[in-house]
């Protein structure tokens, strides 16, 4: 019996069982035995997954694994939800999946329509603004949206529109200020993008040990957390050990 039949009997055995103690309906049992990887594939993605949300890397892999196979869905449903309602809440959602879908200036379009009246100065939606002005190649316009959201909203914290301004800051050219955001941000941010952009603008301006610096202390950091955190973290962390070598 060749070894990928071999595999294919283990995971329908495996996902059968798991049907069974979980209590799912038992018609995947039978869907299960008859269709092979590719049932195996739709019961992981239909049953197991959307019981794994609470977890971030599993909720990552559903989404990736949704547009994959169905790569316009959100959008479709975003957009026919707020066909149906031109509501707040809906225009808020079509922006959010048009930034997913590299979108950027439909996405502006939307956010900038919702700023208005009592959601004039909205910090949710001005972020959301800034990150579409960003995506869009406008850092100056990006950059002022988020002082503007910080003028408007002074205890408003995120530590994602704190990295956004940071690179908005550096790609208009500020270079000392934006090493000064940079070097407030990598304090608490929660992953390492923070410190591996910052190593990255140090060694662009010819501090080498200060980008070699923080890169070995990403290493070191990934070293010592668990294996979810390294595994959210590969990008960064690849690039550390690039850059190291």
């Amino acid at each position: 019996m060749s070894p990928v039949l071999l595999l294919s009997i283990a995971l329908q055995i495996g996902c059968a069982v798991h049907v069974v103690r979980t209590g799912r309906p038992l018609y995947w049992v039978f869907i299960l035995l008859i269709g092979s990887y590719l049932a195996v594939a739709i019961y992981l993605i239909a049953e197991v997954l959307p019981g794994m949300r609470h977890h971030r890397a599993a909720r990552n892999l559903a989404r990736g694994v949704q547009r994959t196979l169905d790569p316009g869905r959100g959008r479709r449903e975003a957009s026919r939800r707020l066909d149906l309602a031109d509501t707040l809440e809906n225009r808020r959602m079509l922006a959010e999946q048009s930034l997913q879908d590299g979108d950027h200036a439909r996405a502006a379009e939307l956010y900038q329509a919702s700023l208005n009246g009592l959601y004039a100065t909205d910090p949710h939606l001005m972020l959301g603004l800034a990150r579409a002005q960003f995506g869009l190649n406008r850092p100056a316009e990006a950059r002022a949206t988020l002082e503007a959201l910080i003028a408007a909203n002074p205890d408003f914290r995120s530590s994602d529109g704190h990295l956004l301004y940071a690179r908005a800051v550096e790609a208009t050219g500020d270079i000392e200020a934006a090493r000064h955001e940079y070097e407030a941000l990598v304090q608490g941010y929660p992953g390492e993008e923070a410190r591996a952009r910052y190593a990255l603008l140090l060694g662009r301006e010819g501090d080498e040990a200060g980008a070699q610096r923080l890169f070995r202390e990403i290493l070191k950091r990934a070293d010592a957390l668990p294996r979810y955190y390294r595994n959210e973290q590969r990008e960064w962390i690849d690039l550390a050990k690039r850059a190291l070598k």
